[in-house]
Order: C-alpha cells, then structure tokens, then sequence
C-alpha cells in the first residue's frame, strides 16, 4: 500500500528542486565564511553571443554519425504556428503524487476517490482546463512483459472526463520511490527489477559505482537485454499499448502526451540525486557514465578519434556530487579542464548520447501518436511533449557545471540547447520547461543562480528552431509574487505565449483559504483572453 494523504504532495523531489527554492531559502545557504571559495573565475560572464571565437580544432567525436548540428540535414517536423500572443494559456494542474495505491491482490487502485471527485470539481469551478496525469510504466506493465493493466487509468480518465475536465498525459518511464519519506512511491516494473539484480549495469552509475535505479541507463536503448527487448522497444511497446487503448480520447480528452525520457521524466542524467542524499544543493553533480555499457561506447568513439588514452576512464578531478566550482580542476581553466581538447570530446560524447537517446525514443512515439497530432493553423488534436531540466545553479559561470554533470553541454563558450531544440523540432515536440515561478533575486547570490537567465536562453533556442513551449512551476507557489512571475513568463509580451501551463501539483494547500483566494484569480488570468 502507498502511503501517505491525498491531500498531500512530496516536497523534496529533484524534479521539483524545491530544496533550493522557497521563501526561506538563506536556511539552506551555506554557512558563506565556512564556505568561503575563490570567484576569481566565476563572474557573471556574457552569454555565448560574446564568445564566438573558433574551436575549430575539436572535431565532432562522433563522425558522420554525429547530431548536434542539424542545420542542414535536419528537415524540421514543426510547422509555424497560428501566433499565439493575446491568447488563453490552458491551466492543467497535476495528481496528487500519492494518488495511487496497490491493494492486498497487488491490482492498482485510486486511493480516496471521494476526496478526489471533490477536488476536481473545485478545479473545474474555479476554471482549471485539464489535470496532469502520470502514467507509470511500473503500474501498467508491472509483473510480466507486455502484461498491461490500463484498469487504474481507464476508472481515472473516466471520473475526470465526467467532470468536464481534459487530460495532460505523462508516460512515466522511471522511479520516483525515493520521492518522499512519506509515499512509497512507484518503482520500475517488476520483471525490470528482476533483471537488474542480476545486472545492475542496466541502470546509471556514478565514477563510485554507486548505480541510480530510478531509470534504465541510456547505454541499454538499443540491446536486447529485456526479455529479448531493447530498452526503446520496451518504451516503443508501451506507447503502442497506451494509444491503442485510449484511441477514442486521443486529441479530443487526452490534449498533450509528454513522453518520458529519463529521471523525473525529463531528458537528463541523473546527477543531482536528492532523494538518497547524495546530493545537496548547490553541489554540482557527478557526471552518470560508468555502467559497462556507457564505458564501452566511450572506449569505442575514442578508438575511432585516435585517442586510446581517452578509452577507459571520465576526466579526472572532477569532484564529487557536493563540491563547488573552484573546487574542482575540470570545471577551471588548465589542462585536462572543460576547455581543453580531452574536455570537449568528453562532454561532446556524454551529451550527444543524451541526445541520440531523445532522438530514438521521440521518433517512435512520433510514429505512434502522429496520426492524432495538430495540424498547422489547427487549435485541436494531441500534442506531444517532452521535459528537460532547468538547472540554474552556477549559470553565471563560465563552465556551467551543474548543467554539464547533468548532460547539457552548455558553458559561457557554446549554446547547449540548441541540438536539443533541434531534435524536438525534428518530430514536432513541444518542449516543457519548469522554474517558471522563479526570480534571480529570489535565489542565492553566492552560488550564481541565474533561472530567468537559463530559461531565456531556453525561450530563444526553441524560437529558432520553432518548437512550441510549454511551462511548469518547480516549486507550489501560491503568494502573487510567484503567480504573477508564472504569468509573465507564460504571457511574454515580447515572445509567442506558452501553448500551457502545468501546475505542480494538486495538494491541499491549494484549497485553503488564504491560497484559494490567490489561485483562484490566477488562474482566471491564464484561462481569458487578453
């Protein structure tokens, strides 16, 4: 049984950051003359505009074969938009994450169904469009292979179609048992655990050997280590599966489908790992490439580049999850650092195989949900979605190291997110992005924090490559300061407005007094026209 209250929503995710953001926030700062470091070499620099001197020097590693730049072999799936400026933003608001539970048979079962009908006809009534729903691989195909029990989701869409309400669908491929003290959690599908005992290089290992059993490493996408499966067929069938069953609600009900690509859904290795207490904010993560299958990908690229002493290790003197920038040689300026040769064809290799991995699994979902998605000029059908992260530490540096651990390769000398955007665009993704409540000033000076800065930068490169934007909150914020920054971030006067709004997530806070009278006007200025 997972417990826990429906009323009450985890606090402590990764995906939500929210031990980094809060009114409180100078109680989670370091003690600043404890923790005193140098910043000679972190100053707030210039966005990459700046630094556009040649690197001509560092090749592709990956030959032909490479895809982080695809301005000219890359046909876009996006089409230009209708302009959605002065239009309505639609409000979805997520599950609770302790909605569901496993009854005494082990059969899926929405827990307190009573408190929940009466919680979305609050929503309804206060003007909410849809609600967020996640869809976990370890309920729908826990105990066998290609096993599916859509019996949980079936009595749920059903109870919130009932209410008048639509459907943001989340295919959830990974774990989030370690999201609370309080929930259980929903673990990977059984027979997937069964495998990984007897292999734990199926899942991420850090340069310890410590593996992270929230989500399949990417090193297994494509080897048939499942039951005669590779890892993107497994997803491939379950997205096959999903679409079959709810065909009838597809693009009229369920609105958006996000498809999950990696920890807490969102396309990135899971270097900040908050939930076992590895990781605590502002450290800046450890890069997650040391299972046997990643390490032998790595020694082939190398073989292929001519440079065997690059083959069997990650760089050196990278520090651990909790260490700060100036603390850390890789992350400095020198030799074997972010900026040598060494350094670019590692994080070139570390981030195209994030890439090539949203690549494979939004090409076959595309394939799947294609035919039910919007057409240009078309305000109806499905659109699909993906996440990525928003990791805003240290963005006012030069290496970037929180967002380089986690697989963007983006520094103050090269635009990271534009391969990423390019591949959105390749299969007419929408991209979702959080942090939309946050305010630079609202985050801690001495770590460099720049969220409006990252998601700027984020904003332009979907522009470019004409991919849509949806938004997310990472922490609940009911006070009018953190809804009015939601809200000019969605209604940008200067950029096209969000195609929606996520907002993370239902709890019981939302419905008392002094919160309800904020949301509620919230989210009547999201759902009108302006």
């Amino acid at each position: 049984m997972i417990d826990g209250s429906i009323g009450m929503a985890c606090k402590c995710s990764v995906e939500r950051r929210s031990v980094i953001y809060c009114n409180n926030l100078r109680e989670f700062c370091f003690d600043r003359e404890r923790r005193k470091f140098n910043r000679k070499n972190l100053r707030n620099v210039s966005t990459i505009p700046i630094f556009k001197r040649s690197f001509s020097r560092w090749r592709p590693v990956s030959g032909k074969s490479c895809i982080l730049s695809m301005d000219v072999r890359e046909k876009s799936r996006s089409t230009l938009f209708e302009s959605s400026k002065h239009k309505r933003v639609p409000l979805y608001v997520m599950m609770p994450i302790d909605s569901f539970g496993i009854d005494t048979s082990g059969a899926p079962r929405i827990r307190k169904m009573k408190a929940l009908t009466i919680s979305l006809k609050a929503l309804k009534l206060a003007g909410v469009h849809g609600i967020a729903v996640e869809v976990w691989w370890g309920i729908v195909e826990r105990f066998f292979p290609h096993a599916y029990n859509w019996s949980l989701y079936e009595e749920l869409f059903k109870l919130v179609s009932e209410m008048g309400l639509k459907l943001q669908v989340a295919l959830s491929f990974h774990s989030n048992v370690h999201l609370s003290s309080r929930v259980q959690g929903v673990s990977l599908p059984q027979w997937i655990i069964e495998i990984g005992r007897d292999n734990k290089d199926i899942y991420y290992r850090d340069q310890n050997g410590f593996p992270n059993a929230d989500y399949l490493t990417l090193g297994v996408d494509n080897l048939p280590l499942f039951s005669g499966r590779t890892a993107v067929q497994c997803y491939e069938d379950f997205i096959s599966s999903f679409a079959s069953k709810f065909d009838s609600l597809m693009g009229t009900i369920i609105e958006e489908v996000c498809v999950g690509l990696g920890p807490s859904g969102e396309l990135r290795y899971p270097a900040h790992p908050f939930e076992d207490g590895r990781w605590q904010f502002p450290g800046i993560g450890a890069f997650q490439c040391y299972d046997k299958y990643m390490m032998e990908d790595l020694r082939s690229v190398a073989w292929q580049e001519g440079k065997p002493d690059w083959a069997n290790k990650g760089p050196p003197n990278v520090g651990d999850y909790n260490s700060l920038p100036t603390d850390v040689p890789f992350f400095e300026d020198g030799d074997g650092s972010f900026l040598s040769d060494y350094g670019h064809f590692f994080l070139e290799w570390y981030s195209d195989r994030l890439v090539r991995h949203a690549d494979d699994i939004l090409g076959v979902a595309a394939n799947l949900l294609g035919k039910y998605q919007e057409k240009e000029k078309s305000s109806k059908g499905l659109r699909m979605v993906a996440k990525i992260g928003l990791l805003y530490w240290w963005y006012q540096t030069r290496s970037h190291p929180a967002e380089l651990t986690a697989g963007y390769y983006n520094t103050a000398f090269r635009d990271g997110y534009d391969s990423l955007a390019s591949i959105f665009s390749r299969h007419g993704a929408a991209l979702q992005i959080s942090c939309f409540e946050m305010l630079d000033d609202e985050t801690p000076q001495a770590f460099l924090c720049s969220p409006e800065g990252l998601l700027r930068q984020i904003k332009n490169a979907s522009k470019k490559r004409v991919v849509e934007l949806t938004g997310r909150n990472a922490h609940e914020r009911f006070d009018e300061a953190g809804l009015k920054q939601i809200h000019s971030n969605c209604y940008d006067s200067q950029e096209e407005t969000v195609r929606s709004f996520t907002y993370f997530r239902m709890n019981d806070k939302i419905f008392r007094v002094e919160n309800w009278n904020n949301f509620v006007p919230f989210v009547q200025r999201m759902t009108t026209d302006l």
